[in-house]
C-alpha cells in the first residue's frame, strides 16, 4: 500500500505517481485511466482527491476526457511528460544532487552507471 507524506499534497503525490506509470507506458497512449472509483479503492483515498489527481494530469494536457467514457491517455502523452521530467531533474534535482555528491568526495569514476536501455 503506498505512503503518504506531509511534503506536499497528496493529490499531487497521486497525480506524480500516475504520472511514473504513464511514463512507463502503463496505460499506453490512447487507452483508458483506470475510473475515479477504482483508483480511491486502489490507493485508499477519497475519490476528491483521485478526482483532483486526475484533474492535474488533465491539465498538464496528458488526459483528456471523452464524454460518457471517461479519461483517456493522449497521444504524445508520454513523450511530453518525458520532456517535462527530463527539464524538472536538470533543473531542480541535479544541482542538488551534484552539490551533495562534491560535499561527499564523490567523483564520477566513483559512480556505477548501469547501462540505459
Amino acid at each position: 500500500m503506498q505512503t503518504w507524506d506531509d511534503r506536499q499534497p497528496i493529490y499531487q503525490q497521486l497525480a506524480d505517481l500516475l504520472a511514473a506509470q504513464l511514463l512507463d507506458g502503463d496505460p499506453p497512449e490512447g487507452a483508458a485511466m483506470p475510473s475515479v472509483r477504482a483508483l480511491a479503492g486502489r490507493h485508499v483515498l477519497n475519490p476528491l482527491t483521485v478526482n483532483r489527481a486526475l484533474q492535474a494530469l488533465g491539465e498538464a494536457g496528458l488526459l483528456e476526457s471523452r464524454r460518457g467514457l471517461g479519461l483517456y491517455v493522449v497521444p504524445g502523452a508520454r513523450d511530453k511528460l518525458k520532456a517535462s521530467e527530463r527539464e524538472r531533474f536538470l533543473d531542480t534535482e541535479w544541482p542538488r544532487l551534484r552539490d551533495r555528491l562534491k560535499r561527499l568526495g564523490i567523483g564520477p569514476e566513483q559512480l556505477r552507471w548501469e547501462e540505459l536501455t
